[in-house]
């Protein structure tokens, strides 16, 4: 029930779609019932019993017989054609009341499902994004789009059919059950006898639907994500001749999937012809029961009130059946729900102090005081010092797996240190506003990060009103103009899901060109020539160099030979920094870094 009413929330506010459902829904009710009860004053006049005299009833809730009476009345002062139109504008009337309200209430229902839809899923999708990268590395995509894309269209349900369990079927049932009070209260004593039959039997049919509900969002989860992890990694998957591994895997759970689909879809199909069964066959009892009183004239009913009586009671499984659905559909809402919440339920690692600061500008350098991090029995950093001046070139080199990424993971927040601290101007990370800090900050990695847009959009990413000029020049500085011309529609081209149509150089020079029109006084380069080929790599540094010009940076370089110009070169191994100086300095040292240089050399 919590997560039921967590979920109920996203309603609010629910009065504004409430108030004129409950308004139309009576309406639709009342109307809908009255034209059923209509059939006997009907019947009357066709069954030319139209001049028979009738007593006025005693009571207004003898709704059949005071039809009747005016009818009857009607008869009187015209004739039987007069009476027909009488009743037949009635029947009309109260059909256009009952569908038209029913449409309304339709709107209304509809109109919610879209608000909670549209405040859930901003509410889900916008958490994943405060999320911490920690959090990526340990989620599926898969299941993340899942839940932000399926689950949240199914929890809407949940919240819609509160209504209909609540108010709209409870009250269409108590209208039918009193209307047939009214008819007969001994029919209708019968009948109670009956109805349970069907109602438990239906009941059966949905309960087992809700365990294949949640089996089913959990496949649909799996195979949404070895979709994305097969398109993702299509060179690899073909490279390793794993295609038929692929379809294996991503067809497994196709399988359990439409197998799961179609054992639901058998048991709803079934649950219509099943109730229409028990339906017919309850009314056929009452049809025996009660007609066998009529024909022997026991029973205070006419012909036509008891053939009004039937029709009325052929409905009342309708809304059994229709409440049993929506306690499906809550039932399943719930379900999903509870995963989607999961997401709304993860905080952020990395939350801003109510009186965090922003820094606007950048004047001294960064600085790490013992510095330490790790995962569990994994340290990964250690009693790390370290001072990366204003306008100077840092460079970390060392082993694979000695810390480099970790520690300049340190300077955006993407993750924090368990002990020491993260310095900007001498301001400690934990007190400025996060989102100012990265604003200081321009990044480039190996993977060249692109979206399925184009080139101008991507150099401007983050920058919406940069203007054509200013995205030109930041692409010349980064070597990347040349070519940019020189494709079918210039800065307009498309550059492909992930880039793929641009080759790993132009892809690269475009993140470089991105982070130089961003123009941030510091430069955050990982790894950024590690995938390229010879030529790549020379236009690439080459645009690294104008990059770095008049800025602070720090560089992991796996290549040695690309950063023996840099101001200070650290040397991290196994979490610990061994050596720190130029690389003339560290050369003569005859340390680890000559190792690696030498090895390196070798290797070429």
């Amino acid at each position: 029930m919590k997560t039921y009413f967590r979920l109920l929330s996203f309603a609010k506010p629910i009065e504004k779609f409430a108030i004129p459902y409950i308004l139309a829904t009576i309406i639709t009710v009342v109307f809908g019932t009255l034209n059923l009860a209509l059939l006997a004053p009907l019947l009357t006049v066709l069954n030319d019993k139209v001049h028979t005299p009738v007593p006025e009833p005693e009571h207004w809730t003898q709704i059949t017989k005071m039809m009747n009476y005016y009818v009857y009345r009607a008869s009187l002062s015209e004739d039987k054609f007069a009476a027909l139109k009488f009743v037949c504008g009635i029947i009309v009337a109260s059909v256009l009341l009952s569908n038209a309200s029913r449409y309304f209430a339709q709107r209304i229902i509809e109109s919610l499902r879209i608000h909670i839809l549209l405040k859930l899923r901003r509410v889900v999708f916008n958490n994943v994004m405060d999320m911490h990268m920690g959090f990526f590395n340990n989620e599926r995509k898969g299941d993340i789009m899942t839940k932000i894309a399926s689950d949240v269209q199914v929890v809407q349900y949940s919240v819609t059919g509160t209504l209909q369990v609540v108010f709209k079927e409870p009250l269409q049932l108590i209208a039918y059950m009193v209307m047939l009070l009214i008819i007969s209260v001994k029919l209708t004593l019968f009948s109670l006898l009956v109805v349970p039959i069907g109602g438990f039997i239906i009941s059966r049919i949905v309960k087992k639907l809700k365990s294949q509900a949640v089996a089913s969002q959990e496949t649909y989860g799996n195979m949404i994500t070895y979709l994305d992890e097969a398109l993702s990694g299509m060179k690899i998957v073909k490279a390793f001749n794993a295609t038929g591994f692929i379809k294996k895997r991503f067809d497994e759970q196709n399988t359990k999937y439409s197998k799961i689909t179609r054992s639901m879809a058998n048991r709803q199909q079934s649950a219509s012809p099943v109730s229409e069964f028990l339906g017919v066959a309850m009314v056929a009892g009452i049809v025996l029961y009660g007609g066998s009183e009529v024909l022997n004239g026991s029973s205070t009913l006419t012909s036509e009130e008891f053939i009004a009586y039937i029709a009325l009671f052929s409905q009342i499984m309708r809304p059994a059946k229709a409440m049993s659905d929506s306690f499906s559909n809550i039932h399943s809402g719930i379900v999903a729900g509870g995963r989607v919440l999961e997401l709304i339920d993860e905080k952020p690692a990395i939350v801003d102090a109510p009186d965090a600061i922003a820094i606007t500008d950048f004047k001294e350098g960064i600085e790490l005081k013992n510095v330490e991090f790790g995962y569990p029995n994994r340290p990964v950093l250690k009693g790390i010092n370290l001072t990366i001046p204003k306008g100077k070139t840092v460079a970390l080199v060392g082993p694979s797996g000695g810390g480099k990424s970790t520690l300049m993971d340190l300077i955006p927040r993407f993750i924090e240190p368990q002990s020491g601290e993260v310095l900007i101007d001498g301001q400690n990370l934990n007190k400025l506003q996060t989102e100012s800090v990265r604003s200081l900050l321009g990044t480039v990695n190996q993977e060249s990060i692109l979206f399925n847009d184009t080139i101008f959009n991507n150099i401007a990413f983050g920058k919406p009103d940069a203007t054509m000029e200013q995205v030109e020049t930041a692409a010349k500085i980064a070597n990347a103009h040349n070519f940019i011309i020189e494709t079918e529609n210039s800065y307009q081209t498309n550059t492909g899901d992930r880039g793929v149509k641009l080759s790993g150089g132009q892809r690269q020079r475009l993140c470089i060109a991105r982070a130089i029109l961003n123009n941030p006084p510091i430069m955050l380069l990982d790894e950024a020539t590690s995938a390229l080929d010879t030529e790549s790599e020379k236009l690439v540094q080459d645009a690294l160099n104008n990059l770095m010009k008049n800025r602070t940076s720090l560089i992991i370089a796996h290549r040695l030979s690309t950063i023996q110009s840099a101001d200070i070169i650290v040397v991290l191994e196994d979490g610990n920094i061994v050596e720190q100086g130029t690389h003339l300095e560290l050369m003569a040292n005859n340390g680890l870094y000559r190792k690696l240089i030498e090895m390196q050399t070798f290797q070429s």
